[in-house]
């Protein structure tokens, strides 16, 4: 039985995981869990798998969570970064889902993989911020590293069995989001209501909002460059707006490997847990005559500028991908709190990345400190777009 921590939870991926442990008890076991603030969630994650362990935000929500659970629930409640922590390097698990939103989830990955454990990696922010860091510990404790966003779990499906050296590019699909066939000046009047519609998947809002303005799509580029050791130059993207081609590569000979399937998070988490393996699910099959055409189009960087910015991001290198991160995280926030609008995010992003001159072969302090200053920074500006 392989034994699991689930970083995140209560957040869309940690639903999804925790539904494929259900639903296939006889292989996993649930060891510990960490969550935010959704305290009531996660009252009701401990009580059906009963881990030993379990971290959130701040001293605050721990307390009020140990004052909720009854005699039966043995359970040890940590907080903050340290409890974090020591939940991600939890000594009886086997395997680490690292599915916290954004770049707090950094950390936990990290120590997790100190401490030996296989990482079932669905928090992108961990390799767009520190790629070569990860990669390098990885390698040295020899902990295996598996995708769980759709995208990179489909190469890495295709790449199976075949040898890297004859690997020519990588396809990274994009659905396009709500607003693919919306004009620049249509962009300018949405909404959130409207943002948080996506046409096909069920994600959190920070995720679902990168995607309709393909920022999440250039952090996965950053992703793939890690991931799969490519030149950011043999990384594209094409919109397929019905997100049944996850993604696909192309060999030195012209070959197109693809991995299809249909648009849920449940397959790509019971690989990543299972691998090599897989496993029977009670999804419905993929039915490519009722689904009919497919389509496939070039990105429009001009529409959505966020992806060229990652694109630029990412040929800098150094902390300029910290820095696109940081400066995404905070304005997308900022956008939610109905601060600024959906078409601010790319003009926001874009003046922190001139404003940073980038560390070449950074530190973890280095990433740390420069995460920090994008973060505060992309703050100013806001209260000055606010005035």
């Amino acid at each position: 039985m392989k034994k699991i921590t689930i970083l995140g939870s209560t957040g869309s991926i940690g639903l999804s995981a925790l539904d494929v442990i259900e639903k296939n008890s006889q292989r996993f076991q649930v060891e510990a869990l960490t969550a935010g603030r959704n305290i009531k969630l996660l009252k009701k994650q401990i009580e059906k798998f009963k881990p030993k362990a379990v971290a959130v935000s701040n001293k605050e929500t721990a307390l009020k969570l140990h004052d909720s659970l009854t005699s039966k629930n043995k359970v040890k409640v940590l907080y903050d970064e340290e409890g974090l922590k020591e939940v991600a390097s939890f000594p009886s698990a086997d395997t680490v889902i690292s599915a916290i939103a954004g770049s707090a989830g950094l950390i936990p990955t990290l120590a997790a993989i100190e401490a030996g454990k296989n990482i079932a990696l669905a928090n992108k922010e961990t390799m767009v911020m520190a790629g070569e860091i990860i990669t390098r510990r990885a390698i040295k404790k020899r902990v295996k590293i598996i995708p769980v966003d759709s995208e990179h779990s489909a190469i890495f499906q295709c790449l199976e069995g075949h040898d890297r050296k004859n690997l020519r590019r990588i396809i990274l699909t994009a659905s396009g989001g709500p607003f693919l066939n919306f004009t620049r000046n249509e962009l300018r009047k949405v909404t959130l209501t409207q943002t948080l519609r996506h046409p096909n998947w069920k994600m959190g809002k920070k995720v679902t909002i990168d995607s309709a303005s393909m920022m999440n799509k250039g952090l996965e580029v950053i992703e793939a460059k890690w991931f799969f050791n490519m030149d950011i130059n043999s990384i594209d993207v094409i919109v397929h707006p019905q997100s049944i081609v996850h993604s696909m590569i192309e060999f030195i000979d012209g070959a197109l490997g693809a991995q299809m399937g249909i648009p849920d998070m449940k397959v790509p988490i019971a690989y990543a847990l299972t691998y090599p393996e897989r496993i029977i699910n009670d999804l419905p099959a993929l039915n490519l005559a009722e689904t009919g055409s497919l389509e496939f189009r070039k990105p429009d960087m001009k529409k959505f500028p966020c992806l060229k910015l990652a694109y630029e991001a990412a040929l800098c290198g150094g902390t300029a991908p910290v820095v696109l991160n940081a400066a995404d995280e905070i304005a997308v926030s900022a956008f939610i709190e109905n601060k600024i609008r959906f078409s601010d995010l790319p003009e926001i992003i874009e003046k922190i990345l001139n404003c940073h001159n980038p560390v070449n072969n950074p530190s973890l302090d280095d990433i740390l400190q420069t995460d920090l200053w994008a973060k505060r920074e992309t703050g100013k500006i806001i209260e000055r777009i606010k005035k």
